[in-house]
């Protein structure tokens, strides 16, 4: 067995199915000893990609994603990749080639320092020495990846010990690191305090972050909200925590949230804050929003809490077995039925403004699309408008609502697509992207049709990078540089250049049967929807 082989063993006993990558010679060995496994390896056509799919199959199956690239620009192209995943605290596992180990340093051919590149965007790195310590490192690497505040790990691989062997191969019983000891279950101390706070409190709110989603923890939260009667806000990676519809869900909080969550958290006098930071999006003034009442910070990293904001009643710990301990708990429970109504009401007089007849209604159309969407479906969401579109409009069931949160990353709707449908087959997977962000990825359309999968895409062209061109109206006076994408493809000519279906939205006229047709249809299909460059985000709506 050479270091090669041992990568490959390391995978399958890490139960791995599913790699994404593209090789090069520096990872060459690698990918030959993956022939002699069942594991299934992804051509994407990017880098970057990589990462992104092997982020969405992660966000699915709740188990790190795998990646592996070659040396040089195939390394530091995948850094984008692997920071999205950081900032949205994403569990990787990045496999890089590298030169030789005694090229190392010498500025060779296809030499990156790729482990100090990567520091500010991975939870650890390796550099690997010798071919006895894959294994060990491996195990430590998919530990650190899943544990604790999930995240990507680095992995480095020099070419000579690729091909390096190894007397015995020892795959260790336990990870025993003693630095890396994450906190899971909270203080019990700490725990009936924030209990006593409920029992003594008015207008309490959870507020759910993406963290809920990576523990697992999503049936706890619903039955404690429902449970007590306690109305919940979102983060946008929080949504999908409650169905859209639930009526103790007040929707998405923050600059592009609406009207009722942000008057929750205003008016309330405890908030609960689980798996999120409190970041600029979410709480643009967090100092003076947070002010005058009780903020209990629920998180799995001690660094995030009292990072923004100071905490009255923090617990570290996971989520899930947080909430299964309060679930335990008896609470006496104020009657919070008057709280719960006012804010009910807040949130029914939100009003849609509707762009003209000879375009389509972003928010129309989105609200359409995601209520046609079967109950478990997943929605990938790219950056810019129509990331703040879906946001406000999208209506979760029982299904997961993915996007690059952190890092707002164009182009990663698509890969990501790809990785959530790799994870789950049988599961409806949309994508939705802006003409801009689409042209990034549009290259992983290859990819997918490579792989045989049935993915729904859509396209939403105002032949422009609307997000900028909206800034420049309002900021800068309507001067228009660098925002003009009249370039751009024919879309139905791009769909049967890959071999896809191709249907097109002009106006409001057309979502009710198109729509259908869509997500009803067999085979991969791209869907380009006409929206007006004029149309601005205005609290999930469009106006002119």
């Amino acid at each position: 067995m050479n270091g090669a082989d041992a990568v490959a063993k390391c995978l399958e006993l890490q139960g791995v199915t599913t790699v994404y990558g593209y090789p090069g010679v520096a990872i060459c060995p690698v990918y030959d000893s993956l022939i002699n496994t069942n594991i299934h390896a992804v051509l994407v056509r990017s880098e970057a990609n990589a990462a992104h799919a092997a982020s969405g199959e992660a966000r699915i199956s709740g188990k790190p994603g795998v990646c592996i690239c070659t040396s040089g620009p195939g390394a530091t192209n995948l850094i984008t990749g692997i920071a999205t995943a950081y900032m949205d605290s994403i569990p990787l596992v990045c496999i890089t080639g590298q030169v030789n180990s005694d090229l190392i340093g010498g500025d060779v051919f296809q030499e990156a320092d790729i482990t100090g590149a990567a520091e500010s965007f991975v939870k650890y790195s390796y550099l690997v020495r010798k071919a006895s310590d894959i294994p060990r490192i491996f195990k430590e690497a998919f530990y650190i990846a899943s544990t604790g505040r999930r995240g990507p790990v680095l992995i480095d691989i020099p070419f000579d010990i690729q091909n390096q062997e190894l007397r015995k191969f020892e795959w260790p019983e336990e990870v025993n690191l003693r630095t890396y000891k994450p906190t899971y279950f909270g203080n019990p101390m700490q725990i009936r305090k924030v209990v006593t706070a409920l029992e003594n409190c008015e207008r309490p709110i959870l507020y759910t972050g993406g963290g809920v989603h990576l523990c697992q923890a999503r049936e706890l939260v619903r039955q404690f909200s429902e449970k007590y009667n306690i109305p919940v806000v979102s983060t946008m990676m929080g949504i999908g925590t409650m169905p859209s519809l639930h009526p103790l869900y007040m929707g998405m909080a923050g600059n592009n949230g609406n009207l009722a969550a942000n008057r929750a958290i205003h008016d309330s006098d405890t908030v609960i804050l689980v798996g999120a930071r409190i970041a600029d999006r979410a709480v643009s003034q967090p100092q003076k929003m947070m002010a005058n009442k009780t903020l209990i910070h629920i998180d799995v990293d001690p660094a995030e809490i009292g990072k923004n904001v100071k905490c009255d009643l923090p617990i570290v710990g996971d989520a899930k077995a947080i909430f299964e301990e309060m679930m335990k708990q008896e609470i006496q429970m104020p009657d919070f039925s008057a709280w719960v109504t006012e804010l009910q009401s807040c949130r029914q007089r939100k009003s849609r403004q509707v762009v003209p007849d000879k375009y389509t209604d972003p928010a129309y159309f989105v609200n359409e699309l995601s209520t046609h969407m079967q109950e478990d479906a997943v929605y990938v969401a790219d950056v810019g408008q129509n990331q703040i579109w879906s946001c406000a409009n999208v209506v979760m069931q029982n299904g997961r609502f993915l996007t690059s949160g952190g890092m707002g990353t164009m182009g990663y709707a698509l890969p990501a697509a790809i990785g959530a449908k790799m994870a789950d087959p049988k599961r409806e997977v949309v994508s939705v992207s802006g003409d801009g962000g689409f042209q990034m990825a549009m290259m992983e359309l290859a990819t997918s049709n490579q792989e045989g999968l049935e993915l729904k895409h859509v396209v939403m062209n105002n032949e422009s990078l609307g997000m900028v061109r909206e800034a420049q109206k309002f900021s800068f006076g309507g001067r228009y540089t660098m925002v003009d994408l009249k370039g751009g493809p024919d879309y139905e000519q791009l769909a049967k250049a890959y071999r896809m279906k191709y249907l097109k939205i002009e106006t409001n006229a057309d979502v009710e049967t198109v729509v259908p047709k869509f997500l009803k249809a067999k085979g991969s299909v791209l869907l380009e929807v006409l929206v007006d460059e004029d149309g601005i985000v205005r609290k999930g709506g469009t106006v002119k």
